[in-house]
């Protein structure tokens, strides 16, 4: 297999596995390149996300490293030996890496849970609201950065609007509904379209009032994304320099406690559907 100049986020955690699987069956890097017949440099590359890795291969190396659980082998094979070339793949080139690993993230998770402080989460959000969003940027965007951003995020909506629609939970505070992002017909607009979405069976939002005792604590936005099996589940949260990619099954343990946390704080799915409509009413 050829070497990659730029691995994606995907194939990235992939080689965090493997790294983290030879790590916990107590083997160097040079250990497991001999047990496995091949050079140093080869395991190297694997475990840089900068080499692929077949089947058989990768196989063999969880069995080398003691993994028994199958379930997850075959995840790290399904991610191994996909091929698939997304809708995203034609921003490539035009939008900056993280755009497309944010889509392709999206496209494999097996379910979506979004906590949102400040803004409606994007897979909410409407064009007008987007374009909205992303016109305060700094440093400004040309007006084709704009129009490309804007249609990126109006595609990944597919995965909740699509023909085959993943579960969705967010949870949202009542700031992102109240804040003026764009005209008030734009703000209008947005709280209609989240209460169209939210009367699809596999879309659940919740609403977290100003009056909300206990919230301070866990005041931070985030996006949930299952993996095919939970070790496989990614948290990304919005930091100064971009998207921050969390997998460590610790860090995920705590995002699991805090989203339950988090809903067990929101409105019930009535009562903030019920909170979403008096805020429209009153624009």
């Amino acid at each position: 297999m050829g070497t990659r100049r730029e691995p994606t986020a995907r194939q990235l955690r992939l080689a965090t596995e493997l790294r983290r699987l030879r790590d916990a069956a107590g083997l160097t890097a040079r250990e497991a390149a001999k047990l496995l017949g091949v050079s140093n440099v080869q395991i190297s590359q694997i475990e840089a996300g900068l080499s692929g890795v077949s089947e058989q291969r990768l196989r063999r190396l969880a069995s080398l490293y003691a993994c028994t659980d199958e379930e997850f082998i075959d995840a790290l094979v399904a991610m191994a030996t996909d091929r698939t070339r997304g809708w995203w793949e034609e921003y490539r080139g035009l939008l900056p890496t993280p755009f497309l690993d944010l889509a392709e993230l999206d496209y494999h998770g097996r379910f979506q849970r979004n906590v949102a402080i400040l803004f409606v989460p994007g897979l909410l959000q409407t064009e007008a609201y987007a374009r909205a969003v992303y016109a305060t940027r700094v440093p400004e965007l040309t007006e084709e950065q704009l129009e490309l951003r804007v249609r990126h995020r109006m595609a990944r909506r597919v995965i909740i609007e699509g023909p085959s629609p993943v579960p969705l939970d967010a949870v949202i505070h009542e700031a992102a509904l109240r804040i003026m992002v764009g005209t008030r017909a734009a703000a209008r607009a947005q709280l209609a379209h989240i209460l169209e979405l939210s009367d699809a069976a596999h879309i659940t939002v919740q609403v977290i009032p100003f009056e909300q005792e206990g919230f301070a604590w866990g005041s931070s936005s985030m996006a949930y994304v299952g993996g095919n099996v939970a070790k496989l589940d990614t948290v990304i949260r919005d930091g100064p320099t971009g998207a921050l990619y969390i997998d460590a099954e610790s860090q995920l343990d705590t995002y699991r406690a805090r989203f339950r946390r988090v809903q067990t704080l929101a409105l019930d799915p009535e009562r903030s559907r019920d909170l979403i409509g008096r805020l429209a009413k009153e624009l």
